[in-house]
C-alpha cells in the first residue's frame, strides 16, 4: 500500500506523533519515531524535500570545516553520520568523492601545511568514527603531474601538486529525502504533502488541505517541529538567522575531464573554500556562498549576480581557462537554518543543531546539516518520548537500512539499468516492474533517456507517482528527479513528466 499521498481526505483522527515538515529531518523523525513502534502522521505545506534539503552541495560531509571553527564535537558527530550513511543506511545513494586542493601560487607553503594538519585530523575523525579505508582512503599529497591528470583545467603555471583527500558524495540530496520517506511509509507512517499546519498544541494539529482549503483537526500525543529555516512561524521562542548558499551549474564541457571535486580558497580567507563538484550525470556544479538573508524568507531563493560572479571569479583564479557566465546553465540557492547566536556574520555561526520545546509543548529542532539528519532525529525524538512520556522503543534508525540499501559489491552485481541502481540501489528491479505494469511498454522505451540531454527516464517519473506521492509535473521534474537545476533540460522533460501522470492515472482507474 503506497501511505505516500496529498491532502487530508481518508486521515485517522489521533496518532501518537505528528511530524510537521517533509525536508531530510523531517522525514527521518518520521521514520525513527515509526520504527520505535509508535503511530505516525507527517506533513509538509508543499512536498517531500521542497525546502532547503534539495538545494545542498550533495555532499556527505565529514566535519573537516567545523574543525577549521573548533567545534570539535559537530566533526566528530558528521563523521559518524558520514560513515553511518555510506556503509550501512544508504551505500546505494552515496559514493566516494576524491577532492583535491591544488597547491597553486595562491596557496602559501603555511596554508598547504595547515590544510595537510586538517585533512591528517580529518582522517582521525573517519578512523574514530570506524568508518572504513575501503571506503574513504588516507589522504595523501600528489604530485603536479597527478593533479593535473585528475584536473586536467588546472591552472599550470605555479602548481606545486596538491592534496588529495576524501569525502562522502550523495547521489541526489532530494532522492535521500524521497527514499527516507518511501522506507517510513512502508512502516506504517501516513505521509501527507500540500497539507499545511494552521494551529499546532499540545492536544494536537489543525490542517488545511492544500487543494480544497478544507480544514481537519487531528490529535496527537506529541508533535515535532522540523520545517527549518519557518520554524520560528509554527512556534514562538525560536530565534533564527538563516544564511543563502548559492549553487552554479555548468555543463561538463565547460571544465572538461574532471575527475576529482577541486577545492579553492577563497582569497584572504583561511576556511572558507569554493568547491567544484563532478556530478553522476555530467554536470558540474560550484558553490557555495554564505550570505545573511532578510526576513521573510521567501519559499525558494533566488540567486543574486553577485554571488554568481564571486563563484566564477574564484574558480577561474585555479583553473587555466576562465569559466564565464555564459557557461552558467543554472543556479539555485538554499536558505541554512542557522540558531541565532547574536553577533558575527553567517559564515561563523556554529552548525550544531537543538532540540527546544516551546510552551504549547511542541518540540523543535532546529541547525544542522543534511548529514547529521539521523542524530538530529533521533535527539527530537529522545525529547519527545521523555516530554510526553511516550511508551516507545530505543531508537534503531543507526542500524536501519533505507529502502534499496545493500553492500556496495551486491549493487554492483544488479543487472539493472546504472542509472536505476545508482538512484534506487536494489529497488531498481522495482522501478522498472512497476512502469511495466502500469504502461504495458517495452523496457526499451521505460528506461532509456527521455532526451539526448536528459538522462531521466520515463520507469522513474511513473515510479515517482505511484510509489513517491508525486501529484504534479513540478514534483516530478523538480524534487523526485531533480531535473530543473538545468531550466533548458526541464523544458525538454515536461512532456514525459505529462505522460508519466496521464499513463499512472489511466491505470489507477
Amino acid at each position: 500500500m503506497n501511505r505516500i499521498g496529498s491532502g487530508t481526505a481518508g486521515l485517522a483522527t489521533s496518532y501518537d506523533v505528528v511530524v510537521v515538515g517533509l525536508g531530510v529531518t523531517g522525514a527521518g523523525i518520521a521514520l525513527d519515531a515509526v520504527s520505535r513502534g509508535l503511530s505516525v502522521l507527517a506533513v509538509d505545506a508543499h512536498d517531500l524535500a521542497f525546502g532547503t534539503s534539495r538545494w545542498s552541495s550533495k555532499l556527505v560531509h565529514g566535519g573537516l570545516r567545523y574543525l577549521a571553527h573548533g567545534q570539535v564535537g559537530v566533526a566528530h558527530e558528521s563523521a559518524v553520520e558520514r560513515g553511518v550513511l555510506m556503509e550501512t543506511t544508504a551505500p546505494h545513494l552515496t559514493r566516494p568523492l576524491p577532492m583535491l586542493l591544488p597547491l597553486t601560487p595562491g596557496v602559501s607553503g603555511g596554508q598547504a601545511a595547515l590544510a595537510r594538519a586538517g585533512f591528517l585530523a580529518g582522517d582521525l575523525l573517519r578512523r574514530a568514527a570506524r568508518t572504513d579505508r575501503e571506503t574513504l582512503p588516507r589522504p595523501r599529497r600528489v604530485s603536479a603531474t597527478e593533479a593535473l591528470a585528475l584536473a586536467p583545467g588546472l591552472r599550470r603555471g605555479g602548481l606545486r601538486g596538491g592534496l588529495l583527500s576524501w569525502d562522502g558524495r550523495l547521489e541526489d540530496d532530494a532522492r535521500l529525502v524521497t527514499t527516507i520517506a518511501r522506507t517510513a511509509a512502508g512502516l506504517g507512517v501516513e505521509v501527507r504533502t500540500r497539507c499545511r499546519v494552521a494551529v499546532a498544541d499540545r492536544t494536537g494539529v489543525t490542517l488545511v488541505d492544500g487543494r480544497d482549503g478544507s480544514a481537519t483537526r487531528v490529535a496527537a500525543r506529541g508533535i515535532v517541529n522540523a520545517t527549518g529555516v519557518w520554524a520560528d512561524g509554527l512556534v514562538d521562542g525560536i530565534a533564527l538567522r538563516p544564511s543563502r548558499g548559492t549553487h552554479l551549474v555548468l555543463p561538463g564541457s565547460a571544465l572538461p575531464g574532471l575527475r576529482t571535486a577541486v577545492t579553492t580558497p577563497v582569497p584572504g580567507s583561511t576556511s572558507r573554500f569554493v568547491m567544484v563538484l563532478p556530478q553522476p550525470d555530467g554536470a558540474v556544479h560550484v558553490g557555495l556562498t554564505d550570505e545573511p538573508v532578510e526576513w521573510p524568507v521567501p519559499d525558494v531563493p533566488q540567486p543574486t549576480e553577485p554571488e554568481i560572479g564571486f563563484l566564477l571569479d574564484v574558480v577561474s583564479a585555479a583553473f587555466d581557462h576562465d569559466v564565464r557566465r555564459s557557461d552558467v546553465v543554472g543556479a539555485h540557492a538554499g536558505l541554512r537554518p542557522l540558531l541565532d547566536a547574536g553577533s558575527g556574520g553567517t559564515a561563523d555561526l556554529s552548525r550544531r543543531h537543538a532540540v527546544v520545546t516551546s510552551a504549547d509543548g511542541v518540540v523543535t529542532v532546529v541547525g544542522g546539516k543534511l548529514t547529521t539528519y539521523r542524530r538530529m532525529a533521533e535527539d527530537a525524538l529522545d525529547r519527545l518520548v521523555a516530554e510526553r512520556r511516550l511508551d516507545a522503543d530505543p531508537c534503531r534508525t543507526r542500524t536501519l537500512p533505507l529502502a534499496g540499501a545493500a553492500p556496495r559489491d551486491e549493487l554492483d552485481r544488479l543487472e539493472q539499468p546504472a542509472r536505476l541502481v545508482r538512484r534506487y540501489g536494489t529497488d531498481a528491479g522495482l522501478v522498472a516492474d512497476v512502469a511495466r505494469s502500469v504502461t504495458g511498454l517495452p523496457d526499451s522505451e521505460l528506461v532509456a533517456p527521455v532526451s539526448a540531454s536528459c538522462p531521466v527516464t520515463l520507469a522513474e517519473l511513473v515510479f515517482g507517482v505511484t510509489h513517491e506521492g508525486a501529484v504534479d509535473v513540478s514534483d516530478l521534474l523538480d524534487r523526485r528527479t531533480r531535473v530543473d537545476l538545468v531550466p533548458a533540460v526541464r523544458t525538454l522533460a515536461v512532456p514525459a513528466a505529462e505522460r508519466a501522470l496521464t499513463l499512472a492515472a489511466a491505470s489507477s482507474r
